[in-house]
This record gives structure tokens, sequence and C-alpha cells, in this order.
């Protein structure tokens, strides 16, 4: 029987007249990867904040690690690490530095600091830069010093708000094998992110969140079934055209940023010749075309009205 590292119902939030979450449900087994989708403003920050006791819910309840999240905040805050989405290194001391505070912060001892600061350094491969100032350190390097102080205490479940904003490819995919690799070591993660790339490559199970509520949860490939399978994605160069293609296929999904229409199809090309003899009937031209199997960022347009960039 698989063990809840996280179980929340009915959870919710408000600020003034703004509801912020409207009572969500959610589940994370111990030892995977669980990410959080959403557009800005959906509620992922506030549903971090309140699951890592940095904020109070307004009803529903909570068990983080097996402790009411209401009850018991204290042994909660004992059991689980937080990145958030900037980097909270101190820039004027070394990276060294920066663990050996979050060892003489922890219930460490001074004897097994020291060891615990020589793995970390190891693990994240910063020993050659363990003794230069943060400041000096580059977006990856500062992100992965991060989540090593995040690891001081040995936490059962780490919360990571977004770890991989403004990294470049690589210095994302080596924060994926540093995931990988705390989750191979036990390690719950309850990751947020916009980078649906990101989610579909780690996440176990994956919730979307849109204005406040659940609108959909599984795994990846459950997610993607939710939606018409293979489709043509044909983009128009001005408005006029979208809207005059959108009439002839009332089926398909708009998509107003891109100027494009995602029309459902087999794929075959007897139902992409039709497509085109549609389109040709009525003098209408498309400047790209393709057929495209579902992603989740298909998903996520399906599922909240956003693309994944308009969402950031």
């Amino acid at each position: 029987m698989t063990t809840s590292a996280i179980a929340v119902s009915g959870l919710r939030k408000a600020f003034k007249d703004k509801v912020v979450l409207d009572g969500i449900d959610l589940e994370v087994p111990a030892g995977t990867i669980f990410s959080l989708l959403g557009p800005n403003g959906a509620g992922k920050t506030t549903t971090v904040n309140i699951l890592t006791t940095l904020m109070k819910a307004d009803g529903g309840t909570a068990r983080v690690a097996g402790h009411d999240l209401a009850a018991d905040a204290k042994a909660v805050r004992a059991a689980i690490g937080v990145t958030g989405q900037f980097a909270a290194v101190d820039e004027l001391l070394t990276g060294q530095e920066n663990l050996q505070l979050m060892v003489d912060l922890s219930p460490v001892g001074a004897k097994d600091g020291k060891r615990v600061v020589a793995d970390l350094l190891e693990r994240f491969d910063l020993v050659e830069s363990a003794q230069k100032p943060a400041s000096t350190y580059s977006g990856g390097v500062r992100r992965k010093l991060d989540l090593a102080m995040t690891l001081v205490g040995d936490p059962q479940i780490i919360f990571l708000d977004e770890p991989t904003t403004g990294l470049d490819p690589r210095s994302r995919r080596t924060m994926w094998s540093i995931i990988r690799d705390l989750v191979a070591d036990g390690v719950t993660v309850f990751l947020t992110t916009q980078y649906l790339e990101e989610a579909d490559q780690l996440a176990d199970r994956i919730a979307v969140l849109d204005q406040g509520r659940l609108v959909a949860q599984g795994t990846p490939d459950e997610l993607k079934r939710l939606i018409p399978g293979t489709h043509v994605r044909l983009r128009f160069a001005g408005v006029a055209q979208l809207d005059a293609a959108a009439l002839l296929f009332p089926d398909a999904t708009r998509d107003d940023d891109a100027l494009a229409l995602r029309v459902p199809s087999d794929g075959g090309t007897r139902s992409l010749r039709s497509l085109l003899d549609r389109l040709d009937e009525y003098a209408l031209t498309a400047d790209e075309f393709s057929v495209q199997t579902p992603d989740l960022d298909d998903v996520f347009l399906a599922l909240t009205g956003h693309t994944t960039e308009a969402a950031r």
C-alpha cells in the first residue's frame, strides 16, 4: 500500500473578495514527483505557501508527511524543504559558507555538519566553486546551491516552486537529473512549473489548476487522452482568415494569440486532403500547416483556454 506524502481535502483560500483556492483536493504518494500546473494567478504559489506553513488556509484539511497542517505545523516544517522561484542564497557568502549557514541554523551537530556540507558540495558538483562568492555564480549554479541548501535538514518532502525559471536548456536538464536522483533516494517532490515539457519529463502525476480549481489530475499519458488525438495545426496571417477558418471547422480549438487553429484529424492522407480542399474552396490559405499528436500544451490549452506563453 502506497503511503501519501501529502493529502489535501477541500483546501480554500481567499484574499478579501478574490477566491484564490476554491476547495481543491489532491494526493501525492510518497517517493514520487507531483507537478502542479496552471497559468499565472491560478493559485500554484498560494498552494505551496499553505502546504509549507507560510500561509494559513481559510478552510479544508491537509496532512503533510503524516502531520496535520493546522495542528502540528512545527512537525511539518521539520519534514519539508522549500526552494522558491528565486534562489535564496546570500551572494556575499561563498557556496560553502551558504551551506554552513544552513547547517548552523539546523539541528545538525557541528561534527556532522562538516560532513553534510562536504557531501552536498560533492553531490551537486559545487566543489570547484565552493570558495567563490555566490554573486559570481551563473543562474544554474545558483539554483543548484539553493537546492543543496534545502537538503541540509534531510527533508522527506521537497517543494520546488518553478525551480528552473530563467535557466538555459542545459542547466534545466541538469536540474531535472538532480530531481530524479532525489526521488530515487526516496524523497517526494512537489513541483510547480509553467514548462510543460518539464512536467511531462519528470512528473509521475500532474494536476492542472485554473482560477483556483483543479480542472484535471492524472499521469501525463492520462491527461493527454482527455483531448482528441492527432490534430492538424493551421496558422493564419490575420484574424479575418482565422475567423473564417474557425467557421468551417466548428470542432476546432482556437489559439488567438498565435492566430492558429487546431483541427481534430486522424492524420491520414484522405482526411488531410479533405481539409485542404475545404480551405481552398473558400480561398483560405494557411501560412503554416503541421500534423501534431497530443502533448501537454494541447491539454493545457483545452483545459484552461490559455497557451503556456500567454499564461506566463
